[in-house]
């Protein structure tokens, strides 16, 4: 289960029409930038700029999970994007994405946060997750299911 306070409301953008993957990873920077007042949008979209740069974030399956350690925050923050149509990202399988989270956590990340990561990978490996969140544009519905769906795998 991931921590009831990594994604609000306010961090979630359905049908988003950005045609790129800088301008994903530019929404991404803005909602991720209201998690804290010493944040800006910029700063935080040069930190995920800079973790791209290491390697595509890209999971295949039409997912993106950009992430960065910024000075700033003193615990993880999400934000979640469900594009209106997929983009070129550079994934792995060379597919559209069209589902991106964005991670935050803290300049002196620890295994939790590592862990935390992990875990949303594997989420978002899940097609019947990521098939629920494609269907919908209610952002409480995709807030509930990002935050609880061990919920629904345990009574599936």
């Amino acid at each position: 289960m991931l921590p009831s306070n990594l994604l609000t409301i306010e961090r979630i953008n359905c049908g988003h029409t950005a045609a790129s993957k800088k301008r994903t990873l530019e929404e991404i920077g803005r909602l991720l930038s209201t998690a804290s007042s010493e944040l800006t949008p910029e700063a935080v979209f040069d930190r995920l700029l800079e973790r791209e740069r290491l390697g595509s974030t890209g999971l295949g399956h039409g997912i993106g999970l950009p992430h960065a350690r910024i000075t700033g925050v003193d615990r993880a923050y999400g934000a979640f994007i469900q594009l209106a149509n997929g983009i070129d990202y550079d994934a792995i399988d060379k597919e559209p994405v069209d589902l991106v989270f964005g991670l935050l956590v803290p300049q002196e990340a620890t295994d939790e946060h590592l862990q935390l990561l992990a875990g949303l990978a594997s989420l978002f490996s899940n097609p019947e997750f990521c098939k629920k969140l494609r269907e919908t544009n209610d952002l409480e519905a995709i807030r509930y299911t990002i935050l609880n769906w061990d919920k629904f795998a345990e009574s599936a």
